[in-house]
């Protein structure tokens, strides 16, 4: 018997739950995949000691390679002219924002079935919905942007731009940040990851029009979404890592059952995370509220997020000429 012909349902790209794109991306991002590392995403094991960046030896070297010439380079910078650099620039920025889009595409197309059909709780807590193969791939490739985006930081010491606390602990926390989560097996990652991915592509494209010389209005609510997203991070973190120590450890207590994921994981997420929103929040209201607040509570978030980080030799030169301490130099923070 002949089989039936295809329905104008199955020809055209039409979004379904499986496809919400209209098509399957996944296979096309194998293909891709395939063409870098020479197999396809679906053999793809994160095998810490054998793949790249997977110990915390690596991670603590590169994050200290990172420190080293940052610092470095600001001291190299010194009696030099900054560098205008406005076509690398450009690039960096332009390909951050498309690598963040493709991740976020695929990441809505592997959890989006998941969520609908089998719920939130199982979505972030069972390791069948949170910490698929498929999933575990995209976590870690995120968890290499990461290194990518520490470009961020080079830029402004080339440019000789002020290096923030909040930017560079930001920096350096957040790829030590994904590190911790890859290994421990959190499935409540894609929560965290899928937020800032949409954080970046509007903060990318935003920094890429900015560098053309394009003004947008709506530079505030990059650090409005910024906080809005820690805020909802802190939220599933917190239940999750609930979830997982009153199953384990407080039975009595009551919960929603168990959750997938390494102790130090969910300290180290619930830390940072944590740290984050005191410093954006901080961030936002010296930058942008800073009419509306008293010098002395101006002075006590400058420091805590905005103010440069300690240059020796500048705030040596400034006491001898004023025979007074330096005061630290506000300054917006190019990386939130």
């Amino acid at each position: 018997m002949a089989s039936a012909a295809p329905t104008l349902w199955d020809t055209l790209p039409i979004p379904t739950l499986d496809r919400p794109f209209g098509v399957q991306l996944w296979p096309y991002f194998s293909k891709a995949f395939e063409v870098v590392a020479g197999y396809p995403a679906d053999d793809f094991r994160f095998v810490t000691g054998k793949t790249p960046m997977s110990t915390l030896k690596e991670t603590l070297i590169f994050l200290t390679i990172y420190y080293s010439v940052i610092f470095g380079g600001r001291e190299f910078m010194r009696d030099r002219e900054p560098f205008k650099m406005r076509s690398l620039f450009l690039v960096h920025n332009f390909y951050l924002t498309a690598i963040s889009g493709i991740l976020l595409a695929l990441f809505v197309e592997q959890l989006l079935p998941t969520v609908v059909r089998h719920g939130i709780f199982y979505a972030i807590c069972d390791a069948d919905g949170g910490w698929t193969q498929p999933l575990v791939v995209l976590y870690y490739l995120n968890y290499l942007t990461k290194y990518l985006e520490l470009l961020d930081t080079v830029f402004l010491f080339l440019k000789k731009k002020p290096l923030t606390f909040l930017h560079c602990y930001h920096h350096g926390a957040t790829a030590f940040l994904c590190y911790t989560q890859l290994i421990g097996s959190t499935a409540v990652s894609w929560v965290v990851i899928t937020l800032n991915l949409t954080v970046h592509v509007v903060m990318y494209w935003y920094y890429f029009q900015s560098a053309r010389g394009i003004r947008i209005w709506w530079k505030e609510w990059i650090t409005r979404l910024q906080i809005i997203q820690f805020i909802i991070d802190l939220g599933f973190v917190y239940f999750a890592a609930y979830t997982y120590f009153t199953s384990t450890y407080f039975r009595w207590m009551p919960n929603a059952g168990q959750c997938a994921g390494e102790e130090f994981a969910a300290f180290a997420g619930i830390g940072t995370l944590t740290s984050y929103l005191v410093l954006f929040i901080s961030f936002y209201f010296a930058t942008y509220k800073k009419d509306h607040k008293a010098p002395s509570t101006r002075k006590t978030l400058r420091r805590m997020s905005q103010a440069p980080l300690p240059d020796h030799h500048h705030t040596v030169a400034s006491a001898s000429a004023t025979g007074m301490k330096a005061n630290g130099v506000s300054t917006r923070s190019r990386k939130a």
